[in-house]
């Protein structure tokens, strides 16, 4: 296609001299959504995607699969049980509870909620005893969740809507009379480009109005701050965490709620100004239990006194491994042994062991299905002898597993509802070396038959905020391979899969370290004949937008065909817009010069030169993104039309009425089908 193919997008002078530096930015005015030129533009960017859109060719397939439904793992109040599960026809999962005799109720359906699929369930906390349930919903993907609580026997709604409530835990006082939740300051405290943050931690009363609600934590703090709190399952420990918007530390706090009140708790400094991640875990037994990466990137878990929960206190109870990341413990104590399990990822590969308690000593493992990934482990809060947790792989739809300590056995406890037919594939873990000799490892799905040759191939990556890409059912997936095509996850520096130090290894001034694995990971794949460079098709979201979106402008040689969803890509102005203001402690901010220069380095958007044949590229961005605003995709989508001389397209997705996260399944079957159809042509699958 060529520049007169597409919509009219005036460029403008406009630049910013910033620390001596010209920083050009010709499509500012695509910033404003509700200009008449910027609406004008994207009805002229989706009048091309209609005509150039072709056949979703793997819609019914993608819907065939994900007909495999979804459960939760459950969550153990009193009696009762709580969990999620979504059958093959239903648009969103269902939140159910089960009573002491297995009766099971329906207690959140989003359709019977909103039968447009607009609204989702963004989070639940049971109370202590099980009797009341906190849920958060929002609608039309903008996350602006809507605090609600139920009466668990008769459903009745009892307290809500309490709104500002995005992102808040919900932590409940022992008979359900109260609770401490995170809420952000009312618009109208504070400057009008700042109501996304200023949050606080709160004490509220069910059923007293929200005007009486106590401010606990919070003032006097950084506004990109994020809050956790909870309170130990006997009442008497108040824990208070607080983030600097995503960095990888957080300080924290607790208060013995038997020695001050609810309202005015007495918090005691754990740790502040270190530069770690820690959390606690007050044990039935009165110790207390430390999950933390300080002085272990590859995590720990400790032991100390409550009274005297310091950091030089702590003994190892459970020390780092050279290899394997810990993710997850639970505490099974109705035994005569009592152990501790332990959830860990060895090269992004689930696995849990079994620890005395006591001692720390390992005492054995717990048998898994297979090689996938584990989903958190639950036990019973009163205490037992067995624990549930999630697991998934490549080609299993999510199931529930329970251990009996007792017995040492895994079963079978839950299984996705759905019968589908998965195809056949094989599934390798590949080492490859990047630019400066790093070891990075790749996950290669590929059709069974190993027919050899080159074939169409997806590369798919995230690096970033320390998340780890791990094995899981995906029906996008499964189609591509089912069809011919080869699909390849890598787990570049900046994720968690190799512990902090990985995650480290590509934030900030190393950023370039995670577009140097991706390029590698690409040549690998070209060099082992896996595929082409003209059949190689690469694919990221978000974090993962940016990674592509500096992969093809960095190696447009190297790539056939591009999909860039919700992504960051002007790095100059990120943060002024979504959440940007809370990832400078992961990229760094323009305003200091030696961040600037790192940003100015990769920033895609200011790297698209005029005559560079670039690769066929697809934007899929969410007009109710409240994260990451789609006027990155927008600008740098007129930018590539402007200047890329390939021939080869450059489309929009601008779809409404969804946001970043969670979505109805007839709507990702549509994105899924879509982008699989455009890396389909572009690479000859």
């Amino acid at each position: 296609m060529t520049p007169e193919s597409y919509p009219t997008a005036r460029r403008e002078e406009t630049a910013d001299i910033l620390h001596d530096t010209a920083v050009p930015d010709p499509y500012r005015w695509l910033e404003d959504p509700d200009s008449p030129e910027t609406k004008g533009w994207l009805l002229g960017q989706s009048e091309l995607f209609g005509r150039n859109r072709g056949p979703q060719r793997f819609k019914s397939r993608i819907a065939e699969l994900l007909r495999s439904g979804s459960v939760g793992t459950p969550a153990w109040r009193g009696g009762r049980h709580f969990f999620s599960r979504r059958t093959p026809d239903q648009e969103h999962a269902v939140y159910y509870v089960v009573e002491p005799d297995g009766t099971e109720r329906a207690l959140i359906d989003p359709m019977a909620i909103d039968p447009s699929g607009l609204t989702t369930l963004d989070a639940v906390q049971p109370d202590k005893e099980g009797r009341l349930l906190a849920y958060q919903i929002s609608v039309g993907g903008n996350e602006e969740s809507i605090l609600y609580v139920m009466d668990v026997t008769t459903g009745a709604r009892v307290e809500g809507p309490i709104d500002r409530c995005r992102y808040s835990p919900i932590a409940w006082l022992p008979g359900g009379e109260a609770f401490y939740y995170v809420r952000r300051l009312p618009s109208s405290e504070v400057p009008e480009n700042e109501t996304q943050f200023h949050r606080r931690v709160y004490l509220h009363r069910v059923g007293i109005s929200t005007e009486e609600d106590v401010i606990i934590f919070g003032e006097g703090l950084k506004m990109t701050n994020y809050y956790g709190v909870s309170v130990s399952r006997d009442g008497r420990w108040l824990q208070v965490s607080a983030h600097e918007g995503t960095a990888p530390r957080n300080d924290l706090w607790i208060a013995d709620l038997t020695s001050s009140p609810a309202d005015r708790p007495e918090l005691r400094v754990v740790q502040e100004g270190v530069d770690g991640q820690t959390g606690l875990l007050f044990g039935r037994d009165g110790r207390l239990y430390v999950h933390t990466d300080r002085d272990a990137s590859r995590g720990r878990v400790c032991v100390t006194d409550p009274a005297e929960p310091g950091f030089e206190t702590w003994r190892d109870l459970v020390p780092e491994d050279p290899e394997a990341v810990l993710s997850d413990f639970a505490i099974l104590d109705d035994l005569e042994r009592p152990v501790m399990l332990v959830g860990w990822t060895r090269h992004a590969i689930s696995e849990i062991t079994v620890h005395d308690l006591e001692s720390g000593d390992r005492v054995g493992e717990v048998p898994t299905p297979g090689l996938g990934s584990i989903g958190g482990i639950s036990e019973r809060p009163e205490g037992g002898h067995e624990a549930w947790f999630g697991y998934t792989d490549n080609t299993t739809p999510p199931t529930i597993q329970r251990y009996d300590a007792r017995t040492g056995q895994t079963t079978l406890w839950a299984a996705s509802p759905g019968a589908v037919e998965v195809p056949p594939v094989r599934t390798s873990q590949v080492v490859y070396q990047s630019e400066d000799g790093t070891d990075v490892r790749m996950l290669i799905i590929s059709p069974a038959d190993d027919t050899p040759g080159p074939r169409p191939t997806i590369l798919y990556g995230y690096g970033g905020f320390g998340l780890s890409m791990t094995p899981g059912y995906s029906a996008s997936i499964l189609s591509w391979v089912e069809a011919g095509g080869v699909y390849a996850i890598t787990n570049l520096r900046g994720g968690g899969e190799e512990g902090e130090d990985w995650h480290r290894a590509g934030m900030l001034g190393n950023k370039q370290n995670v577009f140097d694995d991706f390029h590698a990971a690409a040549e690998h794949l070209i060099s082992t004949g896996v595929t082409t460079s003209a059949q190689l098709g690469i694919s990221g979201g978000s974090n993962g937008g940016l990674l592509v979106g500096a992969a093809l402008t960095q190696r447009p040689d190297l790539y056939a065909a591009v999909v860039c969803s919700a992504p960051l890509l002007d790095m100059i102005r990120y943060e002024q817009f979504g959440l940007g203001a809370t990832w400078n402690v992961e990229y760094g901010t323009a305003e200091d010069p030696e961040e600037f220069g790192w940003l100015w380095s990769y920033s895609p958007y200011h790297h698209v030169k005029e005559g560079v044949a670039y690769p066929a590229t697809m934007f899929t961005v969410f007009q109710s993104d409240t994260r990451v605003h789609p006027l990155h995709a927008w600008k740098m989508c007129a930018a590539l039309q402007h200047a890329s001389a390939s021939g080869r397209p450059v489309l929009l997705r601008n779809e409404t009425e969804v946001g970043h996260g969670a979505r109805s399944v007839s709507r990702s079957v549509d994105l899924s089908a879509d982008t699989l159809t455009f890396l389909a042509r572009h690479t000859g699958l």
